[in-house]
């Protein structure tokens, strides 16, 4: 590994650490390096300010001038809630800017580069572009695709049921695995359910057990938001956030009353008789988010396999057989050719506990 690749490995792990909290920002980490020593670190703040490089300057101080800046992605150029960072980084007097790969916001996409360049400022791209992609997945969907990045997590037993034919589900997979799926929720802008999830096991869908965590936010789809009004997500909305999709047909009273409860209401177009999952993912890139965590049930994973919305699967399988009268963890897709199955890529696999624990990305083409 090159000089310039551990510098960007170790901005790529700084980043991370803003996954699930930064949210419509990108998480991009920054290192500053001057005569072969660290000087300034610095990532995305949760809520999305201050950014990366203003932190990884503040540090660095008078210092900075004629430095290398190792960044995650295309320095800001526009001036939004905060000042550009391309030009923070011009008058810090930084000598030379390394970034793994440019922003595809209209508002930038090129023009912090341009910036830092004008400025006489040596300017290089796509260094571990792959990873940055990857971890700014979420990021990049939402610009791009006009939809959040998008996580299935299915739990079962080894014969693909989540519920035995009398629906008990607790608990397939062990505490282990459990405690996992909670991690992964906090590294994820929302947790996603549907309506039927909510009201048969009245979710608390937040991160526990892991000491002080950030709260991803709780979005359940419901056309005619039937959604237990005394349930735990009502009564905590105040201090995690909801948000309610649903259908542009529904109870006027039942809108304002969640309203009042402090959820988000999100209406959303429908598709023969259901709400459309694409219109469902653009109203949610609309309101910010960028990477979604879906513990739905077999309808929604059916849903959004139709619509080809999955981009990760993370599944955990379970060593016991429930057998074909349990419940299947996913609906019905209407295949009569295996030509027209959603393939997915292994991308890792290990044991958590007595479970196994598997990751699938997109099949490249």
């Amino acid at each position: 590994m090159t000089e310039a690749s551990r510098y960007m490995a170790l901005a790529l792990s700084l980043g991370r650490r803003g996954f699930g909290r930064v949210w419509p920002n990108p998480a991009v980490g920054c290192v500053i390096v001057k005569d072969g020593r660290i000087i300034g670190r610095g990532w995305t703040q949760p809520g999305g300010r201050p950014h990366a490089e203003t932190q990884a300057l503040a540090q660095a101080a008078a210092q900075a001038r004629g430095a290398d800046v190792y960044v995650t992605l295309e320095p800001c150029a526009h001036h939004g809630k905060t000042p550009p960072c391309a030009e923070a980084l011009v008058r810090a007097g930084v000598a030379r800017v390394f970034a793994a790969t440019g922003d595809p916001d209209p508002r930038v996409h090129g023009a912090g580069f341009r910036a830092l360049e004008q400025a006489g400022i040596h300017v290089q791209s796509g260094i571990l572009e792959a990873q940055a992609r990857r971890d700014n997945a979420g990021f990049f969907a939402r610009v791009e695709l006009d939809r959040p990045f998008m996580t299935l997590k299915l739990a079962g037993s080894f014969d693909g049921r989540i519920a035995t034919g009398t629906g008990e589900s607790k608990w397939i997979t062990g505490p282990q695995a459990r405690r996992v799926v909670h991690a992964l929720r906090a590294r994820h802008d929302a947790v996603m359910v549907g309506a039927g999830t909510a009201r048969k096991d009245d979710p608390a869908l937040t991160v526990r057990d892991l000491g002080t965590a950030w709260q991803p936010a709780r979005v359940v789809i419901s056309r005619r938001l039937d959604v237990p009004l005394m349930g735990v997500l009502a009564r905590t909305a105040t201090e995690v956030p909801v948000i309610l999709c649903h259908g542009k047909d529904a109870d006027p009273q039942l809108i304002r009353t969640w309203q009042d409860l402090g959820a988000v209401l999100l209406p959303c177009a429908a598709r023969g008789g259901q709400l459309d999952p694409a219109d469902v993912m653009r109203q949610l890139a609309g309101h910010g988010l960028t990477r979604i965590f879906c513990e739905g049930g077999s309808a929604l994973a059916a849903s959004l396999f139709e619509a080809d919305l999955v981009d990760e699967l993370i599944g955990f399988t379970a060593g016991l057989a429930i057998g074909a009268e349990g419940l299947p963890s996913i609906g019905a897709l209407g295949l009569s050719k295996l030509s027209r199955a959603p393939r997915y890529d292994l991308r890792s696999t290990q044991t958590v506990g007595p479970d196994v624990m598997h990751i699938w990305e997109r099949a490249q083409p």
